[in-house]
């Protein structure tokens, strides 16, 4: 470990070396060698004394380059607060804390939030660059305020395009250009106005934007149980009471992965990562058709990087790392398939199973009485007519095995 810093890294703004503070002025003018992209070096450029590194296309995450550089003094330029969403955040996970010393400047996130006048511990701030807008729809609640990263131009359209189909057309945009600079310029629009009018914008630009749902919009609620309607199914779906059922079972914590057997719809792996931002899910499904209405599915609400693995069980499941969680809502019954799912289970992993048949039932009670775990039977009726009155009229039911795996087993 370095005794002292060998990287600097200089977060910067568009007001350029101005906008500085004595010791980035400082780091900048000593360093042999200065990485950023080609417009950080030119806001920089008054004050570069030594070997200019412009990022490479594509960029390299492994910062090699950077890391060849180690005990000579070397400067990185970042935009704004480097551990923001920034280049600083890559850095952290290659180089050393005590090699690195980082001088922020107020991120774009921080500019917008004194343009607008908002606290930003109570807005959601998300970056959209080079992700998909899907991304965003997690976040779409009525009366939420949410600073925006874009990837373009083109973005605050697009964002009003996908804000307005969701019937929050009403919604207030603030588009900030070159935020910081002798560029910058501010506008307001309504999310339909923007959507229809195609209007393009600085590259360099930070969304603000203030929902305003109607009623009827198909807002995502923080409890599981999503209705059925909000994903494309062809029957093979979790069904909504189930899913909450089995979703509280499967206990979703922040960063954990699901191993979802037989996924159908996607219903239950979607949900798992809509529990948390940094949540991962990797749905097994056999059936083609159904494995492409999974993506599309995870995609419509706002959960893009769910990974589908087209496939039958056991044999998808060779290869996979071992999940947090593993659900198994179709094809338990087939040869290999839970005894694949338990070896893949880490010790005090979580597993949930679900059985509607009568001979997948009794498998499951083999397995508790192996292993242990519980076993619950769960009931649904609905009110459906009779005639010209109205009755009870149950789905069938369901027996779920609850499993945690202990260290020795």
């Amino acid at each position: 470990m370095s005794e002292r810093p060998w990287l600097t890294v200089v977060g910067i703004g568009e007001d350029g070396v101005s906008g500085l503070s004595p010791a980035a002025h400082e780091a900048i003018r000593c360093a042999k060698y200065i990485f950023g992209g080609t417009r950080h070096l030119a806001l920089a450029s008054e004050l570069i004394e030594g070997d200019r590194r412009p990022w490479p296309s594509p960029f390299d995450t492994t910062m090699e380059a950077v890391r060849a550089c180690a005990g000579e003094p070397t400067c990185v330029l970042a935009s704004g607060d480097p551990l923001h969403f920034g280049v600083g955040v890559t850095l952290a996970r290659v180089i050393e804390p005590a090699a690195m010393r980082i001088i922020a400047h107020p991120s774009a996130f921080s500019l917008a939030a004194a343009r607008m006048g908002w606290a930003l511990q109570e807005v959601e701030t998300l970056s959209l660059h080079g992700e998909p807008i899907a991304k965003l729809r997690r976040h779409l609640q009525h009366k939420a305020r949410l600073l925006l990263l874009t990837s373009n131009g083109e973005s605050p359209a697009q964002i009003a395009r996908f804000v307005t189909d969701l019937g929050m057309g009403e919604s207030r945009i603030v588009v900030m250009e070159a935020l910081g600079g002798e560029r910058e310029k501010i506008s307001e629009h309504s999310a339909s106005a923007l959507a229809q009018s195609g209007d393009r914008f600085d590259p360099l630009n930070v969304v603000a934007l203030s929902i305003d749902a109607e009623p009827s919009s198909p807002l995502i609620p923080l409890a599981p149980g999503l209705p059925d309607d909000y994903f494309d199914h062809d029957g093979q779906i979790t069904k909504c009471d189930i899913r909450a059922i089995t979703l509280s079972a499967l206990a979703p914590r922040p960063g954990e992965t699901l191993l979802d057997i037989g996924a159908g719809s996607g219903s239950i792996a979607i949900e798992w990562m809509l529990a948390h931002p940094r949540n991962h899910a990797i749905a097994i499904e056999a059936n083609e058709d159904r494995a492409a209405r999974i993506t599309e599915n995870a995609i419509s609400l706002g959960v893009p990087d769910l990974e589908v693995v087209q496939g039958k069980a056991p044999e998808a499941l060779s290869g996979l790392t071992a999940p947090d969680a593993v659900f198994v809502g179709g094809g338990a019954s087939d040869h290999g398939v839970m005894d694949a799912a338990l070896d893949l289970l880490p010790s005090h992993g979580r597993l949930v199973a679900n059985a509607v048949t009568l001979e997948t039932e009794a498998l499951f009670v083999g397995l508790q009485d192996r292993l242990g775990g519980s076993l619950t039977r769960i009931q649904i009726s609905h009110v459906a007519p009779i005639g010209a009155m109205r009755g009870w009229r149950s789905a069938m039911p369901v027996t779920q095995w609850r499993y945690r795996k202990a260290d020795s087993q």
